[in-house]
């Protein structure tokens, strides 16, 4: 990926009544793949990445002021990041390696961080999504570039199983995730192939798209 020096992590919002816009990270890096959640607290959690310095960055005003962490030094870092809180307001953050084409995923659920390679089979991992369900659980849709198929991770097993769902045609690119009130997982995909939106749900008991 070739990055710039001249891109800033910004934040808007209307707490006050009207937009208020701020730069929150000015460091001469290249910024890219940014994603926000909010916690029961109302406070902002924000990942993404330093592609040129291969960092997985993150942010948040949880202290009352703004402070920001490197997460993961790594050899490739996609510009792709996702993030989620929990019930527990514990953070939740999947990424990519570019170079390793792995998908990885890091949280703070101990009380610290600590990152892990979810998935390695082959070039993966674009385009991730995650969201998590009333129980907790994690679930993440994104592409595997490789096959041109869209896979599907989660850890309501209680440990990490990753599923290739749709592997028909090109499909996987734009992934979007989210989980309803019963725990059952709603995809949106991209089929390359024929140019049109693909849907999978596991809403039946088994999965269809």
């Amino acid at each position: 990926m070739i990055c710039t020096t001249s891109l800033t992590l910004r934040y808007a919002n209307n707490v006050s009544g009207s937009w208020v816009t701020s730069t929150l990270d000015s460091s001469p890096i290249a910024i890219h793949g940014p994603s926000i959640a909010i916690d029961s607290h109302d406070q902002v959690h924000i990942s993404y990445t330093d592609c040129e310095g291969d960092k997985l960055r993150y942010a948040t005003n949880v202290s009352g002021s703004w402070t920001f962490s490197t997460l993961d030094t790594a050899d490739g870092l996609d510009s792709a990041t996702c993030i989620a809180i929990d019930d527990a307001d514990c953070v939740h953050i999947s990424y990519r390696q570019r170079v390793a084409g792995d998908l990885k995923y890091a949280t703070n659920a101990s009380g610290s961080w600590s990152k892990t390679t979810l998935d390695s089979a082959d070039n993966l991992g674009s385009s991730n999504s995650m969201a998590v369900d009333s129980a907790n659980r994690l679930h993440i849709s994104y592409f595997d570039s490789t096959n041109g198929n869209l896979k599907y991770a989660t850890n309501a097993s209680g440990s990490w199983v990753c599923t290739t769902l749709d592997s028909a045609d090109w499909v996987g690119l734009y992934t979007s995730i989210s989980v309803d009130a019963t725990g059952h997982s709603h995809i949106s995909y991209f089929n390359s192939t024929n140019n049109n939106l693909k849907y999978a749900t596991n809403s039946s008991g088994s999965w269809f798209y």
